[in-house]
């Protein structure tokens, strides 16, 4: 599993992807976690808002810092 966080490196940005790490952890799944800085690549994505989550390269949700909760649902798929 491929997860990236994309957004410009805001705080809101650090805390979805220190989000992230922690959902996996507790979830004991294994993925690669990445962040994508590149406003271009952003854009390209169809992501208007930041933070937003990609999984596999589908993105899952943007505009907002999502809780711990949210992110193991959407790893759960």
């Amino acid at each position: 599993m491929k997860i990236e966080v994309l957004g410009t490196g805001c705080p809101n940005c650090q805390k979805t992807e220190e989000r992230v790490k922690q959902a996996l952890q507790e979830t004991g799944l294994a993925a690669e976690v990445t962040h994508v800085y590149d406003l271009q690549e952003i854009v390209r994505r169809g992501v208007l808002l930041t933070p937003a989550v990609a999984i596999d390269g589908t993105v899952q949700l943007s505009g907002k810092v999502p809780t711990v909760e949210e992110i193991k649902k959407l790893l759960r798929g």
